[in-house]
């Protein structure tokens, strides 16, 4: 008889489209949104954002793939991928950035060589200015 291995994936989370969910998400795996989020995403895995998907709201993750409009802060602990359909609104925080030509973005861009696998390891303080 054959023996029955069975391998510890992360659960994959789909939001396809013309699905369009209002409020936050968090989650430990990985999420791929195709229709619309108006909320904060929070997860522990990879991040894959569609050419039909729409995030209006804060994305914090370990990895991210964005093929389509973002519209707020994108903290990303390792590697943010921005494809050349896709079109970013907001400041992003990352270790690593890939930008396709044709991407579109409209924000600053943060970057840190912090590696401790933290949700907010890109996030940096911003320095205190004198007089206030």
């Amino acid at each position: 008889m054959a023996k029955y291995n069975e391998t510890e994936t992360p659960a994959i989370n789909l939001v396809s489209n013309g699905t369009d969910i209002t409020g936050d998400v968090k989650s430990s795996g990985d999420i791929r949104i195709d229709g619309s989020l108006t909320g904060n995403l929070n997860t522990k895995g990879k991040v894959v954002i569609g050419t039909t998907g729409k995030i209006k709201g804060e994305v914090v993750c370990k990895n991210s793939e964005v093929s389509g409009i973002v519209e707020g802060k994108i903290i990303v602990n390792q590697l943010l991928i921005l494809k050349a359909s896709s079109k970013i609104f907001g400041d992003i925080a990352t270790t690593r950035l890939s930008i396709e030509p044709g991407a579109i973005f409209s924000g600053n861009c943060k970057m840190s060589d912090n590696n401790n696998g933290e949700a907010g390891a890109a996030r940096t303080k911003e320095p205190e200015r004198p007089g206030k």
